[in-house]
């Protein structure tokens, strides 16, 4: 699967740098090239993606969220 087109303007490629996992929410630090984005997203979206550190991501942001899709 790979986005083919997305409303959102504000976008970083990067790698997970940290993931701080929690039991419902967990916090993914993002390294961009302009420094670090951070996410608080579902634990259970951490599973479902298959983050890791190290994995290619894309963070959108729009306002004040930070969404991650992974390549």
């Amino acid at each position: 699967m790979g986005i083919t087109a997305i409303n959102v303007r504000n976008q970083f490629k990067g790698h997970i740098k940290e993931i701080i996992r929690g039991s419902v929410v967990s916090e993914v630090d993002v390294e961009t090239p302009y420094g670090i984005v951070t996410s608080v997203i579902t634990t259970r979206s951490i599973d479902e993606l298959e983050l890791k550190v190290g994995s290619e991501v894309i963070a959108f942001v729009k306002s004040t969220e930070v969404s991650i899709a992974r390549l």
